[in-house]
């Protein structure tokens, strides 16, 4: 973001156990001494804003509910399930009297950097909504549980003690979604197709920014490349080339109008590898550059 010379204003909010740093929608998580894990319990109504920060965010209602809003996709996540929102999703909570819940936050890192963590990438990457799956949503609750008991004690190695079981989740939502991929593979001429193109859809819509291919997003929905392609065809009505091209040239768009980035800086944003790619195609899809189109269209 072009700053004009201005300096961002950082914040900070004094909270019983810590600080709460924002710089714009960038928050700051700060953690106890010799760890990168930090456990908040509330039972007070409260409202966080739209914000992103690198730490995972794992949400655990022990009571009533939690309303998230995770990249436009409301969850209201209930006292037996859980919401895992990767790093740097832009993302809001609201909890409403009569709810409590636990808010796990950890840098990623140490478990992300594990070499068969690339096998389950697709689910790294993506909000994790345990709902209606009794048997993921009681095992991860427990570990969760666990972890909560742990930091509750800080006993030696703690923070290390936490991160086991923060492993032990990813490897068992790894094992849910590839029973559960696997029997996406097996009903490939079932009406299910419907459902997995839109959630090849959203997974798109979300991911967007990033080196995204076919490979990754049939992968994503458990089919071969060639089946996915003509099913998401058929379903959705453009090939999935031209529906990540179209999708990244509404986003830039909206940059454009609407903030005061660089041009280059939008391109890459939304993720094209280069302005020429980016001039190419965005004049291809709205028919004029993005020069052109922030000077008719930009905020006054």
């Amino acid at each position: 973001m072009e700053n004009n010379g201005h300096a961002e204003i950082m914040s900070r909010s004094r909270f019983p156990d810590g600080f709460r740093i924002m710089k714009g929608m960038q928050e700051y998580v700060t953690y106890i001494d010799h760890s990168s894990l930090r456990l908040w319990y509330s039972e007070t109504p409260w409202h966080y804003e739209s914000h992103f920060h690198s730490a995972v965010e794992i949400i655990v209602p022990v009571r009533g509910e939690v309303l998230y809003t995770v990249a436009d996709f409301s969850y209201r996540v209930q006292s037996d399930e859980v919401l895992i929102i990767p790093p740097n999703w832009v993302h809001s909570l609201t909890m409403q009297e009569g709810s409590a819940r636990y808010l796990i936050l950890f840098e990623p890192d140490n478990i992300f950097n594990m070499r068969d963590m690339n096998l389950i990438e697709g689910i790294l990457n993506i909000p994790i909504y345990l709902t209606e799956q009794p048997e993921a949503q009681d095992s991860i609750r427990a570990l969760l549980m666990r972890i909560v008991n742990c930091y509750d004690k800080k006993e030696f190695l703690w923070n290390s003690i936490c991160y086991s079981y923060l492993l032990q989740m990813y490897a068992r939502l790894g094992q849910f979604n590839m029973s559960h991929a696997l029997r996406r593979y097996d009903a490939q001429n079932s009406k299910t197709d419907p459902e997995l193109m839109e959630s090849a859809r959203l997974y798109i819509d979300q991911n967007y920014m990033k080196n995204i291919t076919l490979d990754d997003i049939s992968a994503f929905t458990g089919f071969s490349k060639c089946y996915f392609s003509r099913m998401f065809k058929q379903q959705i009505g453009v090939a999935f080339s031209d529906y990540l091209r179209q999708k990244r040239v509404s986003m830039a768009a909206e940059l454009l109008i609407h903030s005061r980035q660089s041009i280059q800086d939008i391109a890459l944003s939304v993720g094209f590898g280069s302005i020429a790619t980016f001039n190419r195609v965005f004049r291809d899809v709205k028919k004029c550059t993005p020069s052109g189109f922030r000077e008719i269209y930009g905020s006054q």
